[in-house]
């Protein structure tokens, strides 16, 4: 067989092949894709995306929870814009995700570098990630502790003259002090994450770094960071989503301020929902309590498509 018959048999071949749906690996990973993946898919679809339509033809009535429900449209998102209270808690979301989550990516990114080369670094790296795992109630009790007027911070403060310290834990620096626990509380876990990511940098890239004469910042500019920017991304994306949906710590936090919700200072898009639709103190409004829901749906969603195009970057493999 001549050689110009080879070749047109195998490109006959490569085109039957191509008809057919690529080569047969292909054809049976795309046969396993319905077995493995459509459970999940369909659970998926069962408890998230079903929901999430259900909530947003909610936000387009007024609706208390029973009876029937009265169509009144985007009503309900004009109301919640307009409503000081939600801009209040609009606010202080966006605090939460950019200040707080700068300072905990820069105290992460920090001790990082420091605890690479540190003995013993995954024994600090599992003290670190500790406070993560603990329930938040704990520290709302502990901050009654140290924060109140006869607690350790006034009574550390004393021998430095301080004798009127500011009341930790009135209600104007509730949103302060979340604030502080949350940076001290979720730092050690984003770090661990970090660390992860350059420990399976290769060391010749550091031999490499070292022959070429380059300094601290050389090391970090053109090989730490390039080399973990898809760690970096995932961890933006891990934030923004938990920070929209931060509850708990504030309803401990302030919670006992006597009305048996927290005060609004400190409010969150979350807590504006829940308080809107079961606080109790009135007449449910489950339309504008659904409408702030899907504004902090889309919110996390706008942000979440902006990293993932901002830091997308080429694959490294090592």
């Amino acid at each position: 067989m001549s050689r110009t018959t080879t070749r047109r048999s195998l490109s006959a071949a490569a085109a039957v092949e191509r008809g057919q749906g690529g080569s047969s690996i292909d054809r049976q990973r795309r046969k396993l894709l319905v077995p493995f993946v459509g459970p999940a898919f369909i659970v998926y679809t069962l408890l998230f995306i079903i929901p999430a339509i259900g909530a947003a033809w909610i936000s387009l009535h007024e609706w208390a929870g029973s009876g029937p429900m009265k169509f009144v449209g985007v009503k309900n998102y004009i109301r919640v814009f307009q409503d000081d209270l939600f801009m209040k808690s609009f606010g202080n979301t966006l605090l939460l995700l950019f200040v707080v989550g700068a300072a905990i990516f820069i105290l992460a990114f920090a001790m990082t570098l420091v605890l690479r080369d540190m003995a013993g670094k995954k024994i600090v790296r599992n003290v670190i990630f500790f406070p993560h795992l603990i329930n938040a109630l704990v520290f709302g009790v502990l901050a009654g502790f140290i924060f109140n007027p006869g607690g350790m911070v006034n009574t550390l403060l004393k021998p430095f003259g301080v004798t009127e310290p500011p009341a930790w834990l009135a209600q104007d620096n509730i949103f302060p002090l979340i604030m502080a626990t949350l940076v001290a509380t979720t730092t050690g876990y984003f770090t661990t994450i970090l660390m992860a990511g350059v420990d399976r940098i290769p060391p010749y890239y550091y031999e490499d770094c070292a022959l070429a004469g380059a300094n601290a910042w050389q090391r970090l500019r053109y090989v730490i960071l390039p080399l973990t920017w898809d760690v970096f991304g995932t961890c933006a994306v891990l934030w923004t989503i938990s920070s929209v949906k931060i509850f708990e710590i504030i309803w401990v936090f302030g919670g006992s301020s006597g009305a048996g919700i927290p005060p609004t200072q400190s409010w969150t898009t979350a807590v504006y929902t829940y308080v809107t639709a079961f606080s109790g103190q009135s007449t449910p409004a489950y339309g504008a309590a659904t409408a702030s829901a899907i504004i902090s749906l889309a919110l996390v969603s706008v942000l979440v498509v902006f990293l993932r195009r901002a830091m997308r970057r080429d694959a490294v493999e090592f």
